[in-house]
């Protein structure tokens, strides 16, 4: 495992990161999740993101069980706030001081730690002015809840928004959450360069594209069978999109570019997201540990060239590069 600065901050986390979005807590079962977790640790991953609305808070909760026992300073567990969790009350969403104090509370408490490395928005509050929000981070890091502040999904516009109050507040906000992968580069024009100004970096999710990237889904035919596409908890919704024949068919051609780097078609998508040098890590999800195994292995390859320029022409007009698709919700969710 290689490991990288989180933005211009002193923290290193590791190239690969290991994260339980739509599985820990709902898609695997708790052993399974808990196998696919000590493979993480085995292959050197030392960095956790979870959140808690991720399975309605079981996905912290499995993530804290899984890692009980392992010595916290070796380990870098990171969460988010905004969605509602179990009760849905008018407070129970968004960054209000409300808000973000219980929930803070609560994920802790679930993952079995004192503090967190990383507390990131999940998406930009529309409803609470920006000063409350960052004056709660704030307060969280002054208390020793969390070391570093990060956003998810923000436009360049309210990055630099927010980071102009952390500097005021002294408080260390550090990294952007976006989607990024082949298909999905929509960070590229404005939140990447805005973010490099500012000394933010990419903790990037969908790497593979939920198993869009590895090419098992193929066009004309049925989908497989236990795969995320056919998960109705949630999976299949946060894939529908991509699994179009034109576009199955354009990922059909970057088999033959991955099997000339010596590389599987996920390891081939999380080395691409990796060699952008403004992603400080890739976050890989899994239902078996041999999954684990085989994007771990993306941890220090370098793509040429040629290879990103074969990419580029294999996916055509599929990529999606529109920047106004960085939005959050226009009101709190309920």
């Amino acid at each position: 495992m290689e490991f990288r600065h989180l933005g211009s901050s002193g923290l290193k986390i590791s190239e690969i990161a290991y994260g339980n979005w739509l599985t820990h807590g709902s898609q695997v079962e708790e052993d399974a999740a808990l196998a696919c977790v000590r493979q993480a640790l085995e292959e050197g991953i030392t960095t956790f993101d979870t959140a808690d609305a991720y399975a309605n808070t079981a996905a912290e909760t499995v993530l804290g069980k899984a890692l009980q026992g392992e010595r916290r300073e070796g380990l870098e567990i990171f969460t988010k706030v905004y969605w509602p969790t179990n009760r849905r009350g008018h407070n129970d969403s968004g960054l209000s001081r409300k808000h973000i104090k219980e929930s803070i509370d609560g994920s802790l408490r679930r993952l079995g730690t004192d503090y967190v490395d990383l507390y990131q928005a999940h998406r930009y509050d529309v409803e609470t002015p920006l000063e409350e929000t960052m004056e709660a981070f704030a307060d969280v890091v002054r208390s020793g809840k969390a070391l570093y502040i990060g956003v998810s999904e923000w436009n360049a516009d309210q990055i630099r928004a927010g980071h102009a109050l952390a500097r005021e507040l002294h408080i260390p906000l550090v990294s952007n959450q976006p989607q990024y992968n082949m298909l999905w580069r929509v960070i590229e024009a404005e939140v990447v360069p805005v973010s490099e100004e500012l000394g933010l970096g990419q903790v990037v999710w969908s790497p593979i594209l939920q198993g869009v990237l590895t090419g098992k889904y193929l066009p004309g035919q049925p989908l497989p069978a236990g795969s995320r596409a056919t998960d109705t908890a949630g999976g299949d919704s946060a894939i529908a999109r991509w699994l179009r024949d034109d576009i199955l068919a354009r990922v059909q051609d970057l088999a033959p570019i991955a099997a000339d780097a010596g590389l599987s078609m996920a390891q081939l998508a999380v080395a691409w997201v990796l060699r952008n040098p403004n992603v400080a890590t890739a976050i890989i999800g899994a239902s078996r540990p041999e999954q684990v195994t085989e994007n771990a292995e993306a941890a220090g390859v370098r793509l040429d060239d040629d290879v990103m320029k074969a990419i580029d022409d294999a996916l055509g007009d599929a990529v999606e590069r529109d920047p106004r698709k960085t939005v959050s919700p226009s009101r709190r969710p309920s």
